[in-house]
């Protein structure tokens, strides 16, 4: 297993599923069924200490994911559930949660 490569592979398909997710006036939910299970054995594949390292991240990515679809889907959908099982921490208040990222990279990086 290439580990960078598994890792960027998991984070660049939770980063698109947040974005295709977010609220707008209209997205095809019917794509979810493959891209979440695909995305829950990403996750599980990962070494127990990768995971522990890019959870705080995942949790707010993931987290606003869940956000997003829990009106649409409601809270008991598997896809839900699934996604929940790949949480450890808290979930951000709303899908539009950005601020911690920023403050983070605005600490990292500058303006």
């Amino acid at each position: 297993m290439d580990i960078y490569r598994e890792i960027y592979q998991f984070a660049s398909s939770a980063g698109s599923l947040e974005g295709y997710v977010y609220p707008t006036e209209e997205r095809d939910m019917g794509y979810l069924d493959n891209w979440i299970g695909n995305l829950l054995k990403q996750y599980q594949a990962l070494p127990e200490e990768v995971r522990a390292s890019i959870q705080a991240s995942l949790d707010r990515t993931i987290g606003r994911a869940v956000r997003s679809l829990e009106p649409v889907l409601g809270e008991g959908h598997r896809h839900i559930a699934a996604l929940r099982s790949m949480l450890k921490g808290e979930l951000p208040a709303s899908p539009h949660d950005f601020d911690l990222e920023k403050r983070e990279k605005t600490g990292r990086y500058g303006e």
